[in-house]
């Protein structure tokens, strides 16, 4: 079932998480004494059956039967298969996803990129400290208003001028060398010169969520060209997907309840040096919905900051496109626009953090500014301006992923407008295709509710194995499974699986055991079993667990017992021979010493 992920990756992937941010961030949450409770994402309903158990770390519906653990909500809610499940919930915890047998090789070499990196931003501190020529460098950072401090903890460095600096001192062999141009730091021409990419720079090593050094930005000082300069896409370097300054910004902050996103290294470095830890910057892309992605899983908003001029428009234009299919409800994105020739950097240096800070609070929100960058030019008052504001927004709202923040936005460009959500979900509507297409999979995945009664233990099996999902420990009990290996019957397999997983892992957790059948006909089962309450003192359970254990394995003899004494009414005394008496009444003294230890114990 983990396919070529290992099961001890998955048990530790899922002892980490924690199920209720997990779901939170996607579904909100309400405490409802010690679970937490929401309307079900996977069907249609007014009044929640949705529960988070945050002690057990599943969650259940008891409308639809859908439960599982973290994983299993990712890959129902996100529409994911499991590997990319895992890799989602991996990356929000920043653990590395284990690979196949034929990908360790290459993942190897790519792995060994990490410690050159480190090695090649130390090489760049050091030159920022001991260079000859390193006045220069030291002079613009100042000139910046910049102090050693905030450079440190940035990790600045300086690229000397000349071809091969970093050639010389890291590609001490052919095998670093072509590592070397592998992680983008060496250039090769077409004449099959090879040379350094950072000359004459200042430099910025960018970290990913993990802190490891994965590529450069460089900062002209001299009249080269381009100003500025990242490295190139390389295995582990995909600009689309990482952010300059997150990983400083998750240090500085325990957690984080806003991001700002700026537009370059000096502006996030200046805010930081003033107090404003939580800023980012993009690399030298247009703000994506994998960038997006990556920011709401930390923290509920994130703030535009762009130049007030007309490419700053423009660009928050592109952030608010990219970020509409982001906002489910509960996460929140906002815009500021700066003066005119004025960007963080210069602001924060001139009119100080706390006007700064302001500016962010007064930021305007996505709706405010969806409407009012469309309607800019149109006439509301007339009936051409309405259609024509109906007609540019419709499509950007259809974008929304569905919730309550979606109806409201159609809800007010009903009200801007004064058409009907109706006569506007027309417009938005695809028109009719000639032939049928397959329509794209549901977010989430919807599922019928569950007819009434189906998921309560229907049995002693059921209940031994209800027992062990809420307490594994109980398994402890069973000293020798061969006795039940005789027993037939429904579920009997898996109560059988259960316990001699628990005897090789007996660590593992209410999550870990879901996880492990997650998919499976005995997966859906082991759902509805563990979402049960029922009135048993955790003290109590391991006898509870051990008694349904022994009425199993006595339950068959009982039977046959009463069918012999059945037959044996219907013979004459004369005729019961002295061996069947013995054997009876040796079965009788025994079903009384079982009753009555079962009764001490309840």
């Amino acid at each position: 079932m983990a396919g070529l992920i290992p099961q001890s990756f998955i048990d530790d992937l899922l002892d980490r998480a924690d199920i209720v941010d997990v779901i939170d961030r996607r579904v909100k949450l309400k405490k409802s004494g010690k679970n937490y409770m929401a309307c079900c994402p996977f069907h249609q309903e007014k009044t929640p059956s949705f529960s988070v158990n945050p002690e057990k770390q599943f969650y259940y519906c008891f409308g639809c039967g859908a439960g599982g653990n973290a994983l299993g909500f990712i890959m129902d809610y996100e529409n994911m298969e499991f590997p990319a499940a895992v890799e989602s919930l991996a990356d929000s915890l920043g653990m590395t996803v284990p690979r196949e047998q034929s990908q360790q090789r290459e993942e190897r070499g790519q792995r060994d990129l990490y410690p050159l990196m480190e090695e090649a931003a130390r090489y760049y501190q050091r030159q920022l400290r001991e260079h000859p020529r390193k006045t220069t460098a030291v002079d613009y950072l100042k000139g910046r208003g910049l102090t050693g401090e905030i450079a440190k903890r940035f990790d600045l460095g300086f690229a000397a001028p000349g071809w091969d600096n970093l050639l010389k001192a890291l590609g001490i062999t052919e095998e670093r060398k072509q590592q070397l141009k592998l992680a983008g730091m060496l250039v090769e021409n077409e004449s099959g010169r090879v040379y350094d990419r950072f000359r004459d720079r200042v430099v910025f090593p960018i970290r990913d969520q993990r802190g490891r050094v994965i590529g450069f930005g460089g900062r002209v000082l001299g009249d080269d060209k381009p100003k500025y300069l990242n490295s190139p896409e390389t295995p582990i370097f995909q600009k689309g997907r990482e952010l300059y300054g997150l990983y400083q910004a998750r240090q500085a902050n325990r957690k984080l309840e806003r991001i700002i996103i700026v537009e370059g290294y000096m502006d996030v470095i200046a805010l930081a040096q003033h107090g404003i830890d939580n800023a980012t910057a993009t690399l030298g892309t247009a703000t994506g919905q994998a960038h997006l992605e990556k920011i709401f899983r930390l923290c509920p908003e994130v703030v535009f900051c762009f130049d007030g001029d007309a490419a700053g428009r423009q660009a928050a234009s592109r952030a608010l496109e990219a970020a509409l299919p982001c906002m489910q409800d509960g996460r929140s994105a906002r815009f500021l626009f700066l003066p005119e020739g004025e960007d963080p950097d210069t602001l924060v240096r001139s009119r100080g953090a706390e006007h700064f800070s302001g500016l962010v609070a007064d930021a305007m929100p996505l709706d405010r500014f969806l409407f009012e960058s469309l309607a800019s030019g149109l006439s509301l008052d007339s009936l051409e301006g309405k259609a024509r504001l109906s007609k540019l927004a419709a499509p950007l709202l259809q974008k929304l992923p569905p919730g309550v923040y979606r109806e409201l936005m159609f809800k007010e460009l009903a009200e801007r407008t004064g058409m009907a959500t109706e006569a506007l979900n027309q417009i938005v509507a695809p028109p009719a295709a000639p032939t049928p297409t397959p329509a794209p999979a549901p977010r989430p995945r919807q599922r019928e509710p569950l007819a009434r009664g189906q998921a309560g233990p229907s049995s002693l099996v059921q209940t031994a194995i209800f027992l062990l999902l809420h307490h594994p420990a109980a398994a402890q009990r069973v000293e020798d499974l061969e006795p039940l290996r005789r027993l037939e019957g429904p579920d009997v397999a898996l109560l059988l699986e259960l316990l001699e997983l628990l005897t090789r892992r007996p660590e593992s957790t209410t999550h870990m055991l879901l996880g492990h059948w997650y998919g499976t006909e005995q997966g859906e089962l082991l759902n509805r079993l563990a979402s049960q309450e029922r009135l048993i003192p955790p003290e109590g359970i391991e006898n509870e667990f051990a008694d349904t254990i022994d009425q199993l394995l006595h339950h068959p003899k009982s039977r046959d017992f009463e069918a012999r004494v059945d037959k044996l009414k219907h013979r004459n005394y004369a005729d019961i021979s002295e061996l069947e008496k013995l054997e009876i009444i040796q079965e009788l003294r025994e079903k009384r010493r079982r009753d009555e230890e079962r009764g001490r114990k309840q």
